[in-house]
């Protein structure tokens, strides 16, 4: 089997099944958190569930949904929240408004949007490769990271980060032939959307629950006697 043949196999065969095991992943598990149902008040509430999820996720908005965000995160742990949050910031440029990836989700999804110019794509690509190095040598060297870090969390790192950087030696044209690293990066994202179901990376599926539950439960006001 030579490249074009893995190429052709990894963008057809292997990536549909990849999506489907994405998709039923990513379905079972959003239909577990849903049947968990929502806990039932013991005091009655003082305030507004409505307004607390709606102020919770304005205040998402003003810091940016990318960032960690607790009090004193910055002055406690300054390599997370700027390191992390500029992971999540250019992940989601490329995602979601690189003109490549807008292709694919047009594909996938029968319809397209504006998308930024290369140059501010790659410059945020470049960030994001930084950025998961840095948060990479922060958990061998941090000693709590170290000691609650297990093979999960590697496999984590890695998954997400053979994608990145193919993609961005294909955008480059540097060291290997297109049709190899093409390759390479497709398989990387076949083998990364079969991860993510099982893997603590979906959590960004439950972002706006845990804003709404957390907002809400703030907003109730309510304190046992």
């Amino acid at each position: 089997m030579n490249w074009t043949e893995i190429l052709t196999f990894a963008r057809g065969p292997f990536f549909q099944v990849a999506l489907l095991v994405f998709i039923a992943g990513m379905s079972y598990r959003l239909i577990r958190v849903i049947f968990l149902g929502w806990s039932k008040d013991k005091v009655p509430a003082k305030g507004s569930k409505f307004g607390g999820a709606v102020s919770s996720f304005l205040r998402g908005i003003v810091i940016w949904p990318f960032v960690p965000w607790q009090k004193n995160t910055f002055t406690k742990n300054p390599v997370i929240y700027l390191a992390g949050g500029l992971f999540h910031l250019g992940l989601f440029v490329i995602l979601i408004l690189g003109g490549a990836h807008m292709l694919v989700w047009k594909s996938l999804l029968g319809f397209g949007w504006p998308t930024l110019p290369l140059p501010i794509v790659d410059w945020f690509a470049t960030v994001t490769i930084v950025a998961m190095m840095v948060l990479f040598i922060n958990r061998l060297i941090n000693p709590v990271l170290k000691l609650i870090s297990g093979p999960a969390e590697w496999i984590n790192l890695l998954v997400v980060f053979v994608p990145m950087i193919s993609g961005y030696i294909m955008t480059h044209h540097l060291w290997f032939r297109y049709e190899v690293i093409y390759s390479i990066h497709m398989l990387a994202v076949d083998v990364l959307l079969i991860w993510i179901p099982m893997s603590r990376i979906s959590h960004f599926m439950f972002y706006f629950f845990s804003k709404a539950i957390h907002g809400a439960d703030f907003g109730k006001r309510a304190v046992n006697p």
